[in-house]
């Protein structure tokens, strides 16, 4: 059982919590929902926080059984998934839009915010490309902390909309982008140097 979830790793947690912030990007996603309720959208912070926890889960479980099924190795899958983290680092810096979420404009707690949005192809991709360095166990932990941290947000979003205000959301969304970017380069470059290895 041990050699299957890992040892508990204060670290891992701490970075993976970080790096999966960053993805799943609570803080930056506030304007949509903001918007969403303006429109007379009703959304339960609770509802949208366990389904977006059960779906990541879901995927981090079985995820790699997936790679497995095609014959893909996790190495290889974290170069292309830290390919595409790159790109989606460069829409939060840059403020460009590369990847679009056509026909996915439904409305409520489960779409879009609970899936694609929170637990979206971003996050799938970020899970499965860090199992390679992460234990499970930590990984869950991490997963789970996001979570109760997103609960916090959808249920203080009229507050932080009033006091924290579009200009800081901005800043840190800038700041965060910066460090998917280099975590995109760590996960590229690190594998490359295992596969060739």
């Amino acid at each position: 059982m041990t050699e299957f979830f890992g040892t508990f790793n204060i670290w891992q947690i701490l970075s993976s919590f970080i790096f999966l912030f960053a993805i799943i990007d609570p803080l930056g996603n506030l304007p949509v929902t903001i918007n969403m309720q303006r429109k007379g959208v009703k959304i339960s912070p609770m509802k949208v926080c366990l389904a977006t926890i059960t779906i990541l889960i879901i995927f981090l479980f079985a995820g790699e059984w997936v790679l497995q099924l095609f014959g893909v190795k996790i190495e290889y899958f974290a170069i292309a998934g830290g390919f595409v983290i790159f790109l989606m680092a460069l829409e939060m810096v840059l403020d460009i839009t590369i990847f679009k979420n056509e026909g996915l404009d439904g409305s409520g707690s489960i779409v879009p915010l609970a899936f694609p949005m929170y637990a979206g192809p971003g996050a799938f991709t970020a899970l499965l490309s860090i199992t390679a360095e992460y234990d499970i166990i930590n990984l869950v932990i991490s997963v789970t902390l996001n979570t109760v941290v997103l609960f916090f947000v959808l249920l203080g979003t009229n507050w932080l909309n009033k006091y924290v205000g579009q200009t800081t959301l901005y800043i840190l969304r800038k700041f965060f982008g910066i460090i998917v970017l280099a975590i995109a380069c760590k996960l590229m470059f690190g594998n490359l140097a295992m596969v060739f290895a």
